[in-house]
This record gives structure tokens, C-alpha cells and sequence, in this order.
């Protein structure tokens, strides 16, 4: 067995299309620049559609790991209240149940 197999396998992940994954984004901030530049750039037209499948799959990747992120954080982000008293009090983030 080669042990470097590993390493190469999760550098070489090809989609369905063939082309390799992109790189995963190092923060939400670059997943969503990177989201929005293939909105623009699909609204613009002028990619084949080649491109523009590929362009589509890698917003789907980056569109779920924002929203694997901001579910993170949601989790995460405490309410500051104020009491009648006027002590502060900490309290879990209530998510909005539709």
C-alpha cells in the first residue's frame, strides 16, 4: 500500500463533472465573496454551460457550507437581557420556530 494515498485522495475529490472540488473556504467571509463572484458571473452570461454546471455545483457546495456555518454560530450567539432590576442576564439564543 502507498501511504500517501490518503493525502492524494483528498486533494484530487472530482465532482461528477469531472473538475476537482474547490478548495474549502477558510472562513464564511470568503465562502459568501466566492458565492456572490459565481452569482455575478453566471448573471453575466457569457460562460458556456459547462462553465456554468460547474459554476452551479460549486455554488451548491458553498451555499450549504454557509449554512452549515451560520447554524454554528446561531448555537453559539447568547441574548444579553435586561432585568426589571436592571442586572444584565445571559440567555440562550431562541430560534424562531415557523
Amino acid at each position: 500500500m502507498n501511504g500517501d494515498s490518503g493525502e492524494k485522495k483528498a486533494s484530487a475529490v472530482q465532482h461528477r463533472s469531472g473538475r476537482k472540488a474547490a478548495a474549502k473556504p477558510a472562513s464564511f467571509e470568503e465562502a459568501l465573496e466566492r458565492l456572490e463572484a459565481i452569482v455575478r458571473k453566471m448573471e453575466s452570461g457569457t460562460e458556456d454551460l459547462g462553465t456554468m454546471v460547474a459554476s452551479f455545483e460549486e455554488g451548491r457546495e458553498l451555499l450549504a457550507y454557509c449554512g452549515k456555518a451560520l447554524s454554528e454560530i446561531e448555537r453559539k450567539v447568547e441574548i444579553l437581557t435586561k432585568k426589571a432590576d436592571g442586572s444584565v442576564e445571559l440567555e440562550p439564543f431562541a430560534e424562531e420556530v415557523s
